[in-house]
């Protein structure tokens, strides 16, 4: 599978700062792939996104972005990517299609023409086949003042797509919508991506989206800390998968366990007994002792993640 994006020991350095924001971070992005970039604030997760969408230089390094040079073949890496930035820029005085209109002009996809009914049959073609896979047909010659911030991250989407990107890159793209807002945009992402076999490159504080990529790659003080995917990531942070039950006959209860070779602690919420196993079936299936609770905690991705910044800063 070819890579749509490389990274090699990427470098940023802003001027009078003491250490460089990025430190020579290498990674790839495969085609197709859901890529998810985490970080916290001040990790280098914003500067590294605009390096590799042209807006900021880098110190030293070589990117290659959808086989093209980043430095040397800029223009060709921006007629291959999308940018949906956490921050809307849309003029609400317009309608939607009139947005889009005078992107595509300005980015040179199509010249531009008074009138919607005057541009190429192309450009219809596009916006009407992105704006149903969105669900904004019926809304695409309203004012933008009337639209949700959901319907203006649909939009949104619409427009990075309209020439075909070969990456999309979302920075915080559900940053300000409610849950049934983020829920439904990732479901016309997902659609896309598929439909369009399109590379995702994702920056999110909501940990629950990144759980759905690919591979996950986390950033802390300009360094990468950790890449994998999810389930490599919880495992290899989290080990200890547990559960707490408990009975009325605990002595009967604690002597299944020994039997069963569990390992295991009486607490106050009950006895807490640790297993390796994907499911603590194993173990339940051995017991008679009738349990009066059982509670299973398995290692969240948010958990690890938190774990794992940690972990950096007392370094």
């Amino acid at each position: 599978m070819e890579n749509m994006i490389q990274v090699r020991n990427l470098v940023k350095k802003y001027k009078k700062a003491s250490e460089a924001a990025v430190n020579d971070i290498s990674f790839n992005v495969r085609e197709g792939e859901f890529f998810a970039f985490l970080g916290p604030n001040g990790a280098g997760k914003s500067t590294t996104i605009s390096i590799l969408t042209t807006t900021l230089s880098m110190t030293s390094g070589n990117i290659s972005i959808a086989g093209f040079d980043l430095e040397r073949e800029a223009n060709k890496v921006r007629s291959n990517i999308g940018i949906i930035f956490q921050n809307p820029s849309l003029d609400v005085e317009l309608t939607a299609e009139e947005n889009i209109r005078l992107h595509v002009s300005i980015y040179g996809t199509y010249k531009f023409r008074p009138f919607y009914q005057m541009m190429p049959i192309a450009y219809k073609q596009r916006i009407e086949e992105l704006a149903e896979m969105v669900g904004l047909k019926e809304n695409l010659f309203k004012e933008i003042k009337t639209f949700s911030g959901g319907m203006k991250r649909k939009l949104e989407i619409i427009r990075g797509l309209m020439h075909n990107p070969k990456i999309l890159f979302l920075d915080e793209p559900t940053q300000g919508l409610d849950a049934a807002s983020r829920h439904s945009l990732w479901e016309y992402l997902n659609r896309i991506r598929i439909e369009e076999n399109i590379t995702i490159f994702l920056t999110t504080h909501y940990l629950e989206e990144a759980e759905s990529a690919d591979r996950i790659c986390v950033i802390n003080k300009g360094k990468i800390t950790m890449m994998g995917t999810p389930e490599q990531i919880k495992s290899e942070l989290m080990t200890e998968k547990y559960m707490v039950i408990d009975a009325n006959d605990k002595k009967s209860l604690k002597d299944e366990l020994s039997t069963l070779g569990a390992t295991f602690i009486e607490t106050v919420q009950g006895i807490k007994v640790v297993y390796q196993d994907p499911t603590p079936q194993y173990l339940l299936s051995g017991l008679t002792t009738p349990l009066t609770k059982l509670n299973i905690y398995q290692p969240t991705l948010e958990k690890a993640y938190l774990d794992l910044v940690k972990e950096g800063d007392e370094l």
